[in-house]
C-alpha cells in the first residue's frame, strides 16, 4: 500500500495533462515501482546497484537501439539529430532520478563527467587531432601484399600510440590504397578489427582498459609478456583470413589490378607532419606520467576528487592537440581528409552513453545482490573458483555494447581487485578479463571509440560501410568462432 500512495504521488507532479485516468492507470505501476525504497541512492560516489530495478537500463538499451535502428529507418533524421537523440536518452534517466531522488544523482554524474568521459574525450581528441595531422603521401596500390602489410603495421603501432593513434595515421593511407575497388569494404572491417581493437592489448597505451589496470598497479609490462600468445594468436589468424579474402576478391576485380594508384600522389611513399610524431611521443609520456606521479593533490568538484596528475595529464594533451593544429599545415590536413565530423560524432554519442551507462554499472558492481545476479554467477565455480572461459565472455560481450573501461574494472573487481594476487596466482583470470574487454570491443561499433571514428571517415571517403547489425554480421561470423577457438586454447 505504501508503495501504491508513493506512486499516485510520483504521478501528482506530472504535468496537467499527462494525469487523465487512463494516464494514471497506466503510468502508477511504473512509478510505483520507481518510487520504492530499493530506487534510493546509497549516497557518496556511485549508486546503490543493489537497489536499483533492471528498469534503470532501459535508457541505455534506448541509445544502443537507436544507433542501431535509426541509421536504416531515419538516416536523414539521425544524420542531423543524433546529437539530441543522445541527449534525450541521457535527460530519459537523469530526469526521472532526479525527480524520485533529488540530488542523489549529481556525485555519480559529476564523477562520471569529471573522472571519465572529460578523460576519455579529451584523450581520444588529442590522439584524433594530432594523428590527422600525419601524412602518408606516395603511390600506394591496394594490393593483397599492400593492405596485409598496412594492417600489421597498424595491428604493431596500435600499442605503442593508442587504438584511436594508429587508427587516424593508417586508415586515410589505406583508404586512399583501395578507393577504386569494387570490393573494399572488407578491408575497412579488418582494420577495426585489428588495429582498432586487437593490436592495443600489448601495454597499458593501447586501449582504456589496460592504462586503468596499470592505474592500479598492474606492471607496465605484465600485459606485453602475458598476453603476447593471445593477442599473437588473434592477429595471425585475421591477417591470414584478411589475405585469403582479400587476394580472391582482388583477382576479381580486373579494372583494378591494371592500375598502379588510383589515387596517385607526387614522389615516393613517405611521411609529412612529422612533428606529430614527436607530439605524439608527448602524448605517450603525459599519459605515463598519470600513472607513475603521485603528488597526493586534489581538488573537490562537485564532491569528486579530481587528482593533480590526471588534470596536468588532461592539460598537456589539450596543449599538444592546440600545438598540432598550429604548427601543421592547414593545406595538409586538407590533403589528408581531416575534418572534424568523427570526433564530433564520437563525443556526442558517448556523452549519452556514458550517462545512460551509470546505473547499468552501479548494478554490475552489486554482483550477486545486483539485478544482474544471473551474470556475475556464471563467472564463479560452486568451489568460489574463478571460471576463466567465462571472465573472458562476460567482460567481452558486455565491453561489446558497454564502454570496455568500466565493464574491465567491474570484472577486476570482482575478481578480487588485488593487483599482486592477480598478476600472480589468478593471472589467467586477469588475462581473460583483459582480453575480453580488448578484443571483444571489435564485436559492435560502440564497443570501442575509434570504430565509430574509423566508421565515420571511411563513410566519409565513399565506402558504403555495412549497418550497425551488418557489421555485427562480419564480427559474429568471423570474430566469434575465433574466440571460441581462443577459449579453448587458452582459458578453459
Amino acid at each position: 500500500m505504501a508503495m501504491i500512495l508513493m506512486g499516485f504521488r510520483a504521478i501528482s507532479v506530472l504535468p496537467t495533462r499527462w494525469r487523465s485516468p487512463l494516464a494514471r492507470l497506466a503510468l502508477l505501476p511504473l512509478f510505483s515501482a520507481l518510487a520504492s525504497p530499493a530506487f534510493a541512492s546509497t549516497g557518496g560516489h556511485g549508486l546503490d546497484g543493489a537497489a536499483l530495478g533492471a528498469i534503470w537500463a532501459v535508457p541505455f538499451v534506448g541509445i544502443l537501439l537507436s544507433i542501431a535502428l535509426f541509421p536504416l529507418i531515419a538516416p536523414h533524421i539521425w544524420h542531423h539529430h543524433f546529437g539530441k537523440i543522445a541527449a534525450a536518452w541521457a535527460l530519459a534517466f537523469v530526469a526521472p532520478f532526479t525527480l524520485l531522488n533529488g540530488g542523489a544523482v549529481v556525485e555519480p554524474l559529476a564523477e562520471t563527467v569529471l573522472l571519465d568521459y572529460l578523460p576519455f574525450v579529451i584523450l581520444l581528441g588529442a590522439l584524433f587531432t594530432i594523428a590527422g595531422g600525419i601524412l602518408i603521401t606516395g603511390n600506394l596500390h591496394g594490393s593483397p601484399k599492400t593492405n596485409l602489410a598496412l594492417l600489421a603495421i597498424g595491428t604493431l603501432l596500435a600499442s605503442v600510440v593508442g587504438t584511436t593513434g594508429a587508427s587516424m595515421v593508417m586508415i586515410r593511407p589505406l583508404l586512399r590504397a583501395n578507393d577504386g575497388r569494387r570490393h573494399n569494404v572488407h578491408v575497412v572491417v579488418f582494420f577495426i578489427f585489428l588495429v582498432s581493437n586487437i593490436g592495443g592489448s600489448l601495454t597499458p597505451l593501447g586501449d582504456p582498459p589496460l592504462f586503468l589496470g596499470y592505474l592500479r598497479g598492474v606492471g607496465f609490462f605484465w600485459t606485453t609478456l602475458h598476453m603476447l600468445k593471445e593477442t599473437g594468436f588473434a592477429a595471425i589468424v585475421l591477417l591470414a583470413l584478411f589475405y585469403l579474402i582479400d587476394r580472391k576478391l582482388y583477382r576479381n576485380d580486373a579494372d583494378f589490378r591494371g592500375k598502379f594508384d588510383p589515387t596517385p600522389d607526387t614522389g615516393r611513399v613517405g611521411v609529412e607532419g612529422r612533428l606529430n610524431i614527436a607530439l605524439l611521443m608527448v602524448v605517450v609520456a603525459a599519459v605515463l606520467l598519470s600513472g607513475s606521479w603521485k603528488p597526493g593533490i586534489g581538488f573537490q568538484v562537485l564532491g569528486v576528487e579530481v587528482e593533480l596528475q590526471n588534470l596536468c595529464r588532461d592539460l598537456i594533451l589539450i596543449a599538444a592537440a592546440v600545438a598540432s593544429l598550429r604548427l601543421t599545415p592547414k593545406t595538409l590536413r586538407v590533403r589528408n581528409g581531416f575534418e572534424w565530423g568523427p570526433i564530433l560524432e564520437v563525443a556526442k554519442l558517448f556523452a549519452g552513453i556514458f550517462v545512460t551507462i551509470i546505473p547499468v554499472l552501479a548494478m554490475l558492481r552489486a554482483a550477486h545482490e545486483g539485478a544482474f545476479a544471473p551474470l556475475v554467477n556464471l563467472v564463479t565455480a560452486a568451489d568460489g573458483s574463478p571460471v576463466n572461459g567465462m571472465y573472458f565472455w562476460a567482460s567481452g560481450l558486455l565491453s561489446s555494447f558497454l564502454d570496455n573501461a568500466p565493464t574491465y574494472l567491474v570484472f577486476f573487481n570482482l575478481a578480487g581487485g588485488d593487483p599482486s594476487h592477480l598478476m600472480g596466482e589468478m593471472s589467467t583470470t586477469l588475462v581473460a578479463i583483459s582480453a575480453g574487454a580488448v578484443f571483444m570491443g571489435a564485436n559492435s561499433y560502440i564497443g570501442n571509440a575509434p570504430n565509430f571514428m574509423v566508421k565515420s571517415i571511411a563513410e566519409g571517403s565513399g565506402v558504403r560501410m555495412p549497418s550497425f547489425f551488418g557489421y555485427m554480421a562480419w564480427s559474429c561470423g568471423i570474430l566469434i568462432p575465433l574466440f571460441l577457438v581462443m577459449t579453448w586454447l587458452f582459458f578453459a
